[in-house]
């Protein structure tokens, strides 16, 4: 457990490290390569970890060089082998290499740990089935573990339900350019956490791939492309500098964050102008966001295309004046906690009055006070909670090491701010 000392006063200024998600992708789209990648300034974490351990499984050769990291891709020809891929609690593990064991003679078993279980991936499964793949849910309930049986991608129509999980279209979407013949994939419903779909399509395209988005919302994937190797630079963490942007807005102060583009397609980029509209001043310049914090009001804000920043939104909307209401964010139920729940305890334990609606929160601005914060084993929570004790006295934080899931220096980076 640990304690949060408040801040005399808050004027400082972090560097975050490289984008969670940008590493991820790169990292399967440069093993998928024909030849030797340099990742620069990759995000080494405990999730990032996961997906190269399976990458290691499949033969692909991977050297960590302090923040950078050397991938040696096998042009899409994967060691046919029996595997089984332990990916903790890694989401993003799970589900891109879920869709990259496709590619793969033989069979691979992926599971994680009891939460991960819980976690859906009968979408993605049926849409691999559909091109081809026999992947199917070991229990039979479209949670994990998941058994991959594949002599590769056929080609054909894919129909991937958008709600639960943009994942399992990015994981699809990045491995059907190898298929055998041409590729559709038709979103059924609304896309969740949609400029994560984007961020994938990006990172496509620079390592070589292009992809038809269809007005539909559907996409065509050209058969016979192939990823290209490359020098590939991340960008910083929009999501890990959100803490510190609400670091300057609940102590009234100025953080300066570094190595961040405010031009990002990373959705969670736009938590600035959430900030902007509960009172706060921002000024964006080359590679750095300055926030400087004013009086808070709540808002009412539709939260779906940024689910990973309510924890950090409703522990600032804690300290505003007046009601912030978070909505259409069902799919926060099905994350490393059921965090909507979650959001809804440890806020009350703080003295703030919450209502727990069935796809978001509405919190009632008021004088928060120290409490004992379980995380749940879930970094968001952890490092939503910990902001608040830069303002108030009295905030301890059980399990404070699940921040390394994807920030591992989140608790030195913090210290730079007293």
């Amino acid at each position: 457990m640990i304690e949060v000392r408040p801040l005399s006063q808050c004027d400082g200024a972090v560097t975050i490290p490289g984008s969670k998600s940008y590493t991820h992708r790169a990292l399967v789209l440069s093993s998928l390569a024909d030849g030797e990648s340099l990742l620069v300034h990759a995000l080494r974490c405990e999730d990032t970890g996961r997906t190269v351990r399976g990458l290691l499984k499949f033969g692909v050769e991977i050297f960590w060089e302090s923040d950078d990291v050397r991938v040696l891709g096998t042009g899409g020809e994967f060691r046919a082998t029996e595997e089984r891929i332990d990916v903790g609690n890694s989401g993003t593990s799970m589900r891109f290499l879920t869709a990259l064991a496709a590619l793969k003679k033989g069979i691979t078993l992926l599971d994680g740990d009891e939460r991960m279980r819980k976690r859906p991936i009968g979408g993605l499964l049926n849409g691999l089935r559909e091109l081809g793949v026999r992947a199917y849910s070991q229990e039979g309930n479209d949670f994990p573990p998941v058994v991959v049986e594949s002599g590769g991608l056929n080609g054909g129509t894919a129909r991937i339900k958008g709600e639960e999980s943009s994942q399992f279209l990015s994981g699809l979407l990045m491995v059907t350019p190898y298929a055998r013949s041409d590729v559709s994939i038709e979103v059924i419903g609304s896309l969740a956490s949609k400029p994560y779909v984007d961020l994938t399509l990006d990172v496509m395209s620079a390592f070589g791939v292009k992809i038809r988005n269809q007005e539909d919302g559907s996409f065509f994937i050209k058969a016979g492309q192939r990823y290209l190797p490359r020098k590939y630079r991340m960008e910083g963490d929009a999501s890990n500098a959100s803490y510190f942007f609400s670091a300057a807005a609940v102590c009234k102060g100025r953080v300066e964050v570094n190595n961040l583009n405010p031009a990002s397609i990373q959705g969670d980029i736009h938590f600035l102008d959430i900030l902007e509209s509960m009172g706060c001043r921002v000024t964006r310049g080359k590679d750095r966001v300055e926030v400087q914090g004013g009086e808070l009001h709540g808002i009412e804000i539709d939260m779906n295309e940024m689910p990973d920043l309510v924890p950090t939104l409703a522990v600032t909307a804690a300290f505003a004046h007046g009601k912030t209401v978070i909505k259409n964010v069902g799919h926060l139920r099905l994350k490393e906690s059921d965090r909507i729940y979650a959001l809804a305890m440890e806020l009350t334990k703080m003295g703030i009055r919450v209502d727990e609606k069935k796809d978001g929160l509405e919190i009632e601005g008021g004088k928060p006070h120290g409490a004992e914060i379980e995380t749940y084993d879930d970094h968001r929570m952890a490092m939503g909670f910990a902001i608040a004790g830069l303002a108030v006295p009295g905030i301890r934080i059980k399990g404070e090491r699940c921040v390394d899931k994807s920030f591992p220096g989140f608790w030195e980076t913090l210290q730079k701010l007293y």
